[in-house]
């Protein structure tokens, strides 16, 4: 009987899953060369193997520091309007983005609904890949007012859109959101380095100020295996039970 020989990386890829399910998150992991001492292989093998499993989620890079197993799950607030950048912060992770598309834009009957914008009205786009620790989490496309164009002068690779709104005086205040779940597109599968059966979180929000206006209609959508999704639930004013 014939035996398939695996390809190295996905021998090393399992040796890395087995060492991080006895770790903690946070405990250093074999760099590349100890890898490519270990399974005697190049380093482009070992980093390969490295890459699939930072892709799920499991492990992440820091520059110039080594490989540490990552936190199991982001945790993510359904709705809440507190900044992909702000929420990272405040678990020690590094927040950044790359910039897909900046711009003006002919809005969707949708989002010029959500934006309370005219039929005739354009508006500006922001789509980017949001990362953490250089891990991308979600795809984030971003639909704003034509006045807010300013932002796009700021710098979105390594700042929060949220802080340019608020040095304009626009401090984003309240959400409204809906969630659904799907397939990863290919695009998706290759910007978020999913899986072949990845599979998105979609979160549709529209963003306002303090004085109630519409900051942005959003449409995120994140990695669903590095992320645990809550909701804050309240009995409502009737004292009904159900």
């Amino acid at each position: 009987m014939n035996e398939t020989t695996q390809p190295r990386y996905v021998e090393i890829a399992g040796y890395l899953r087995g060492l991080i399910e006895e770790a903690a998150a946070g405990d250093r992991l074999p760099s590349d060369a100890e890898l490519c001492e270990r399974f005697g292989v190049s380093r482009m093998t070992a980093r390969h193997a490295v890459q699939v499993v930072a892709s799920e989620g499991r492990l992440r890079r820091r520059r110039g520091q080594g490989t540490f197993v990552a936190d199991r799950r982001v945790v993510r607030l359904l709705g809440s309007p507190l900044s992909f950048s702000e929420g990272m912060r405040r678990r020690g992770l590094v927040p950044s983005s790359r910039v897909l598309l900046s711009g003006e834009t002919a809005p969707s009957a949708a989002e010029a609904a959500a934006l309370q914008l005219e039929e005739s009205e354009s508006a500006v786009v922001l789509e980017r890949v949001r990362l953490a620790d250089e891990i991308p989490m979600a795809i984030e496309r971003v639909v704003m007012p034509p006045a807010l164009a300013g932002v796009l002068d700021q710098d979105l690779e390594n700042g929060s859109l949220h802080a340019a709104f608020e040095h304009l005086g626009r401090s984003p205040t309240q959400a409204l959101a809906e969630v659904t779940a799907r397939p990863a597109s290919a695009r998706e599968r290759r910007l978020l380095e999913l899986a072949p059966n990845g599979v998105v979180i979609c979160e549709r929000r529209t963003i306002f100020d303090h004085g109630g206006e519409p900051l942005e209609a959003t449409e995120t959508c994140y990695a669903a295996d590095r992320y645990q999704f809550q909701a804050v639930l309240h009995r409502d004013d009737t004292g009904a039970q159900r």
